[in-house]
């Protein structure tokens, strides 16, 4: 295909699927799938630094900003619309910023990411600072839009990183805090990175915020005790939350979730260590909002 970029190679495993039948297809679909992976936990010691760097930012009363175009603009905006209603976090905590604005979401705009002025002036309008870390998502790792919206935040103060599913040059390393680059080879269609490529982003970024999260106490175990009930779906899952680590029938733990106004957290430390909410809550902001410190500690 005349073009050094990973993401834009052909791949000689798919050079006749369309001779295929369905489930050759999938069966040749699912074996590339099973690629992504692997390229991704060898790119786990930058995961885990992004993790640090959302975490820290997160800690500082700032944010982490997704920036991309196309495919990878849109999984970062599904990721960050996933953290109020999972964690009950503030929508402006994580945020996404795609090239082409909202309708990009749901109708291609592809000379959106052509401009990286264009990405430059929504770093300005989201008032980036110092306490932010803007990660930007190119697969190929050449989208203007991007490299625009990340020098600007740079400029700002901002930590930065880049996402990309290419071999990453000396001076992108060089200027970002962390660069992930999982190489999950030639897409079984050329250059649709909606595939290999798109399910790597996906658990990347997966990965950074549930880390994150986790590590900012909205975890307790593995259950996740910083939920918004916002709807009967969420009621049902806070009060088995409850009934599970507390070891309480559903009426008690109806109970609990309506003295601590629907946060789960506050319950759970009301309930094992015997006092109200108001204390509770105390706690909690006391020791970070991590239960297992508010619980083990001799003291507020």
């Amino acid at each position: 295909m005349l073009d050094t970029r990973l993401t834009e190679q052909r791949n000689e495993r798919s050079e006749h699927m369309d001779e295929l039948d369905p489930l050759e297809l999938v069966e040749l679909i699912n074996a590339e799938d099973r690629r992504v992976p692997e390229a991704v936990r060898l790119v786990r010691h930058a995961v885990a630094h992004a993790m640090e760097l959302a975490e820290t930012a997160f800690r500082a009363g700032g944010r982490l900003v997704y920036v991309g175009a196309g495919t990878s603009g849109r999984l970062g905006v599904l990721d960050a619309a996933e953290m109020p209603p999972t964690f009950g976090t503030d929508p402006g905590m994580v945020r996404g910023v795609i090239a082409g604005g909202h309708e990009a979401l749901v109708r291609a705009q592809e000379g959106a990411e052509d401009s990286p002025e264009t990405g430059a002036k929504a770093m300005d309008e989201l008032g980036i600072d110092a306490d932010d870390f803007v990660l930007g998502i190119a697969t190929s790792g050449t989208t203007p839009y991007v490299h625009g919206a990340l020098a600007r935040a740079r400029a700002r103060g901002a930590r930065t990183g880049f996402l990309l599913c290419t071999p990453p040059s000396e001076a992108l390393l060089a200027t970002h805090d962390v660069v992930i680059a999982p190489l999950v080879g030639p897409e079984v269609v050329t250059g649709s990175t909606r595939m290999k490529a798109g399910t790597a982003t996906k658990l990347v970024l997966n990965t950074i915020t549930t880390g994150a999260m986790v590590r900012l106490g909205k975890v307790h175990g593995n259950l996740m005790v910083d939920l918004q009930v916002t709807c009967e779906k969420l009621q049902d899952r806070a009060e088995r939350m409850l009934m599970t680590l507390l070891e309480v029938p559903r009426d008690r733990a109806r109970a609990l979730l309506a003295e601590a106004d629907g946060h789960v957290k506050t319950a759970l430390v009301m309930s094992r260590l015997g006092i109200g909410a108001s204390e509770a809550r105390e706690r909690l902001a006391a020791h970070g909002g991590v239960v297992c410190r508010a619980l083990e500690s001799p003291s507020g």
